[in-house]
């Protein structure tokens, strides 16, 4: 490894000298050069070349005149910079869309073969904040130009990228998990060097070794937690809990970040099986009462498993409280009471729902779905893990369920929802969103309520985006951890088809077993 890391830093330098000669000298190449990083997984080996190519940008942005340059430049120029701004926080206004849209056949005409520069306005269109019906349309006119362009040229060598653009746009994805075959082809920089691919080859060894490692610990960790040796406990597997730290602690740093997340994202799984499957009524009254109270006392009524349950949910909370007051000399432990405390409050009025054998309106279903999704909770943990800008004012925020939160939240509702009505072991027993919509409209069909729902995400993506462009109050790194959230709910349901987080899992399976 030692071999391995002093080949990665001389091909770091190499790569960043060439990348800050890009910013000096050409800005809309330095772009190009973002792009691919991104699209590499490379990116956090150059966070400082990144903002510099981007501020840049912006201020070019911000002081010409974007009608003109939009007339002046190729679709790609317009699209991509405005893209990678939005990404990272930059407000660009999408006017700039506005003269593209003006004359329909004109567009037609001008960019029906410019399929390079119709991918990067789709893929900037994904980006997109409430009231943008501009962007909006020059998204849709973008995506109807590449249909047809798929029906006309199916064996042309672009083909399956264009196809995989259309299903699975670069916002909504996460790069480490696509197919290196679709990425690495003719849309690369064209001053692309062997240097990129090299490293990004370095870089997925360095983290399929780290994810492999870190594993390994995590299953140690549940092992001699000793709770697995409860019957109701012992199907659990750890490498469920970890994708999803695995997945949004991008940068391979953060080792210590992904291992301490798995254990409250494993609790999540656990009480909310006790809820659907294990306790009555009265049993889960007395266990959220004792989650209110933060005390073990007056459950003694509770079964072992339960008890034991509460028992590791207070170590571990504690544990992580001290860790997090160690470092930072401030307590989180009032903020990580309350997360566990609405996520139990709304585990126990879905439970209330079940019991009485009423569906509730689908509004009051979706209110307190989005709190049992438990994103909540761990996002709270992930906001301390991340380690900056850790003070009285951004922990105020991230204590009163702020609106970042509430969108990743919502997007995994519906999306689960959604699913639910195509796979029925993924259909949880206390209904649905779907299942309350049509409970109160009736008349509406089923797949007009799954337009509705796909409707309803659509728009959370964009409260999303808006929350990436305004939440300055909280840092770009948590930020950014709950976009990733946001994209692993997508990936979390076509694990299966995803040749490069099926080939990860697998390996990591066969050293646990």
């Amino acid at each position: 490894m030692d071999n391995i890391y002093a080949k990665q830093g001389l091909v770091v330098k190499k790569v960043k000298h060439a990348f800050q000669k890009l910013i000096s000298e050409d800005p809309t190449e330095s772009m190009y050069m973002v792009d691919t990083l991104q699209s590499l997984g490379i990116e956090h080996h150059f966070q400082e070349e990144i903002e510099a190519a981007l501020q840049k940008q912006h201020l070019i942005f911000t002081n010409i005149d974007l009608t003109a340059f939009a007339s002046n430049h190729k679709l790609y120029d317009l699209a991509l910079p405005f893209r990678l701004l939005r990404q990272k926080g930059y407000y660009v206004d999408a006017d700039v869309f506005d003269s593209l849209k003006s004359n329909k056949r004109e567009f037609r005409e001008k960019y029906g073969e410019d399929v390079k520069g119709l991918v990067a306005l789709y893929e900037a269109s994904k980006l997109s904040i409430e009231g943008e019906d501009s962007l909006d349309e020059a998204g849709y006119l973008s995506y109807q130009l590449l249909y047809a362009w798929l029906t006309r040229h199916k064996e042309h060598h672009e083909a399956v990228y264009i196809a995989n653009t259309l299903q699975h746009p670069l916002h909504h994805g996460l790069s480490r998990f696509r197919d290196p075959g679709v990425l690495l082809n003719d849309f690369k920089t064209q001053k692309e060097c062997t240097s990129l691919k090299e490293l990004a080859e370095i870089n997925s060894y360095i983290v399929r070794f780290m994810n492999q490692n870190e594993i390994i610990q995590v299953y140690k960790w549940w092992k001699d937690l000793g709770i697995g040796q409860e019957v109701k406990f012992g199907r659990y597997e750890t490498l469920k809990w970890y994708m999803w730290p695995m997945a949004c602690f991008t940068d391979p740093s953060f080792s210590e970040q992904r291992i301490q997340l798995t254990k409250p994202i494993s609790l999540v799984y656990i009480i909310d099986d006790i809820f659907d499957v294990y306790g009555t009524l009265d049993q889960l009254t007395l266990f959220t009462d004792a989650v209110n109270r933060w005390e073990l006392g007056g459950t003694e009524q509770l079964p072992a498993f339960m008890k034991r349950c509460l028992s590791v949910l207070y170590d571990i909370t504690n544990d992580f409280a001290d860790m997090i007051y160690k470092k930072h000399g401030l307590n989180p432990i009032d903020t990580l009471k309350r997360s566990w405390v609405r996520l139990l409050n709304a585990f126990l009025k879905e439970a209330q729902w079940l019991n009485c054998g009423c569906l509730p309106r689908s509004e009051e279903y979706l209110k307190n779905g989005i709190v049992s999704t438990g994103v909540d909770v761990v996002l709270v943990h992930a906001f301390f893990l991340l380690d900056e800008c850790i003070n009285k004012e951004t922990v105020a925020i991230v204590d009163n369920f702020p609106q970042i939160i509430h969108s990743v939240a919502k997007i995994l509702r519906l999306s689960d929802d959604l699913e639910g009505t195509k796979s029925e072991d993924q259909k949880g027993l206390d209904g649905s969103y779907i299942d309350c919509y049509m409970n109160e409209h009736q008349d509406v069909s089923s797949e007009e309520t799954e337009g509705h729902v796909a409707y309803l995400i659509s728009t959370e993506w964009k409260h999303l985006n808006r929350e990436l462009l305004t939440s300055n109050r909280l840092p770009s790194s948590f930020t950014n951890f709950c976009l990733n959230a946001a994209r692993m709910v997508r990936l979390m349901y076509n694990y299966g088809s995803n040749p490069g987080l099926s080939n990860l899992l697998q390996q990591i399976q066969i050293l646990l077993h």
